[in-house]
Parts: structure tokens; sequence; C-alpha cells
């Protein structure tokens, strides 16, 4: 038994990496699962997994800056589970590097229909099925480069600055009702993503690690799982850093 018995969590890129080690988290807490990604074959390999694990979820694929991908998110929980308590935005992208004058505004228009486009598509379309029940669990998942900024990395830096703004924005919107809505902050974390990062891009940002390593999914995961949880009932457009002490706000 766990403290999301029967909660119904829809996870964004989860396919793997840390909406992965989310929604495997999130399901030992007994919560239900609709997995969102854009790669169905990859998707199809992590729900066998979850599934192997008695874990009740289904999957939804699609891009997330699509509000289609949402609403058919949205159709599944509801079709399935009549219910949608937690909303996990953690579908991400880490774009090309480079000074802006080398970016074209392609670029940053790829990397923000990914990284903030999707985060407003689906709290566009969950939220009101939670305020109807008055109870809701909203976290979305930005970055320390959103609060300090990383060089040569605008488009990635300013999207995830944009989904902390948003954060706050609709914390202080709902506030009113029973769904609360933060972010977390992580500095590096060991996943696929850094394969879009040059070697020197990556050892930058390690280096401002004071705790001298990268992040662990599951420490991540544990921290999304309070935010996700009853427990959490005071704070609201909030940032909560797991940055091993590079954060300095």
């Amino acid at each position: 038994m766990g403290n999301l018995d029967g909660q119904v969590a829809i996870v964004t890129g989860s396919a793997t990496g840390i909406g992965y080690g989310i929604a495997e988290r999130l399901s030992n807490d007994g919560a239900n699962i609709i997995m969102v990604d854009f790669d169905a074959e990859l998707a199809e390999q992590s729900g066998s997994e979850l599934a192997a694990k008695n874990v009740d979820l289904e999957i939804c694929i699609g891009d997330v800056a699509n509000p289609e991908t949402a609403q058919e998110a949205v159709r599944k929980a509801l079709d399935k589970w009549g219910r949608i308590d937690i909303l996990i935005n953690n579908a991400g992208i880490g774009g090309k590097n480079g000074n802006i004058w080398e970016l074209d505004v392609e670029e940053l228009d790829r990397v923000y229909r990914t990284n903030f486009r999707g985060v407003f598509s689906f709290c566009h379309e969950v939220i009101p099925h939670m305020i109807e029940k008055d109870y809701g669990r909203i976290v979305n998942i930005a970055s320390i480069a959103g609060k300090e900024g990383n060089p040569r990395m605008v488009p990635y830096s300013a999207t995830k600055s944009a989904v902390i703004g948003l954060t706050k924005s609709v914390g202080k919107e709902l506030a009113g009702t029973g769904v609360l809505v933060n972010c977390i902050t992580p500095a590096v974390v060991q996943t696929r993503i850094l394969d879009q990062f040059t070697p020197d891009q990556v050892k930058y940002m390690v280096d401002r690690i004071p705790v001298g390593r990268t992040g662990e999914i599951t420490e991540i995961a544990a921290l999304v799982a309070w935010l996700s949880s009853e427990e959490c009932s005071f704070s609201t457009g909030a940032v909560f850093d797991i940055s091993g002490g590079r954060a300095t706000y």
C-alpha cells in the first residue's frame, strides 16, 4: 500500500530517463500511470517493464507540443479511471550547443515547442479536470539552467526559465483551490539528454556542482513523489532545488 493508491498520474517523456524513474516511483507508491512519449518503440518496451511489476498503465504516443497529445492523454485517463490526480511535465530536449549568434530562430522554436509549449498544453488540458475535483498536484521539471543560465545553451536555459515563470503564475491562479503547482530545478543528471551536449558543456555543468557529482534519477523521483502527494499541502508556485548545492537563490 502506498500514499498514492488509486490515484492517476500523467507523466510526459516517461519512456526513459528521469521520466521513467518518476513513473516507476509513483507506481511504486500506488499510482496508475499514463506514459506519454513520442518514441513508440521505447514506450512499449518501458511500459512492458512496468506492467511486469503489476503497474496499471496506459501509453499515449505523441509530441507533447501538439495539443492533441495532451487531449489524448486526458481521454485515456478519464476513459480508464475516470480521474486525473497528478501531472508531471517532464518531457524536454537539450537543443544544440552554440552562442546565440550561431543559432537560428528555428532552433529556439524547436526547443520551445517541447520544453515550454508542451508544459502549457498539458496544463491547459488537465487543470479543468483537477479544478472540478478541487484536487490535483502538478510538478514541472525545469532546470538549474533556468535560474542561472548556461552559456551556449540559450534556448534550453530560456525555456526552462519560462517553465519556472509558468509554475509561479499558475500556482497563484489556483491558490484558492486544492490544486497545487510546483517545479523542481535539477542540476546535471546522468541521462540520455546529456548526449545532446558536448563533453565541454557537460564538464562545465558538473564542475559547478559543489557536491561534486551528478544527480541520481532516484533522487529526482523521490522529490517529485513528495510534491505529488497529499503530504505536500502548503507549497504552490514554488521552485524546489535539487542541484547539489549549485543554486545561488
